[in-house]
């Protein structure tokens, strides 16, 4: 299991830089931001599948498409362009804030999942959460600035809540087909998502292109930099980073799942306090000790649990609900 959460650690770590790069690349639209980083995620994952394409094409079954295809929307190109507008129109915080509450959705939707804890034990490790996010939320509205119009910021809360709504649903949905699908890879899982995210965003980047164009392009475009900060974001975020997610998540259950997601909305407070050239304020200072003070108590929760069922392996409980499932996941590990 500890194995799993470094990887939630590391994935994190990459993922935190998808809230600094749109704010970086202003000059761009969500959707330029999204099918550009789809693009060089899907060249990418093509190059690593070359050498095995036909094989593995020829092992998916209808249902993998479609797993594939869902996944790739809902987890990469809706989920990014929602994220993109809500950091250009609410700003870096409030979108971080509201993504910062995955951890709380992922945990009531995989509640009945196996290898889940009751929610009553999740109880007061979701309240720090809570109150952790709640930091980040107070702080965010005092320290305001006075740019963005009222509509501006209720269409960014809306967006940073449908990429909410996308990504947790993706992350249950993904997490529960990896613990069926056991004969692909973690690496396999990744470049084939990879190779579909940039056949979509293929198709729709033609499409958009082959549009006219409803509203004349920002000024300072530095397309140099936005292929630099895409392709960046397609190495380090989307190849690495969703392979070390898709090895955490066959590694822990779905409710400790949704709490490892909690180290992309602190590393994404870290380098935003790294781009603006400042530190944490007292509020941001506390979030991050109550989000690392969850999280971590999650794990131990998780950790005992398991110590338990090995220390017990005639207990009713252990044996009805560590059968097949069971052991596919201790194999997993």
């Amino acid at each position: 299991m500890w194995s799993g959460v470094l990887c939630g650690l590391l994935a994190g770590a990459l993922w935190g830089l998808v809230f600094i790069v749109p704010e970086m690349l202003s000059a761009f639209s969500p959707l330029e931001l999204a099918v550009g980083r789809y693009l060089a995620y899907g060249a990418m994952a093509f190059g690593l599948l070359l050498p095995r394409l036909k094989s593995l094409f020829s092992t998916l079954a209808p249902g993998d498409y479609a797993a594939l295809v869902r996944h790739a929307l809902a987890g990469n190109i809706v989920y990014y362009v929602l994220l993109a507008m809500g950091v250009k129109y609410a700003g870096v915080a409030p979108t971080s804030l509201i993504v910062g509450m995955v951890p709380v959705v992922v945990t009531l939707l995989g509640r009945k999942d196996h290898g889940a804890l009751p929610l009553a034990r999740l109880a007061l490790p979701l309240l720090l959460v809570g109150a952790g996010i709640a930091c980040i939320n107070v702080d965010s509205f005092l320290h305001a600035g006075p740019g963005a119009s009222a509509g501006d910021i209720a269409l960014g809360v809306a967006c940073a809540a449908g990429a909410l709504v996308c990504w947790s649903w993706y992350a249950t949905d993904n997490a529960r087909y990896l613990k069926n699908n056991p004969q692909f890879s973690s690496a396999q899982w990744s470049a084939l998502y990879g190779l579909a995210t940039g056949a979509i965003a293929l198709v729709i980047g033609a499409g958009a292109w082959l549009l006219p164009e409803q509203a004349p392009a920002a000024p300072g475009r530095d397309w140099t930099l936005f292929w630099t900060c895409n392709a960046l974001l397609a190495l380090g975020a989307s190849v690495i980073g969703n392979q070390l997610w898709n090895v955490a998540s066959r590694r822990v259950p779905v409710t400790l799942t949704g709490q490892l997601i909690l180290f992309e909305t602190l590393f994404a407070l870290l380098y935003g306090f790294l781009y603006r050239g400042q530190g944490p304020r007292p509020l941001e200072l506390a979030a991050i000790v109550l989000l690392v003070a969850g999280v971590t108590w999650a794990v131990h929760a998780h950790a005992a649990r398991d110590a338990t069922s090995v220390r017990q392996p005639l207990d009713p409980d252990f044996a009805e609900g560590d059968g097949v499932a069971g052991a596919a996941h201790r194999h997993q590990a």
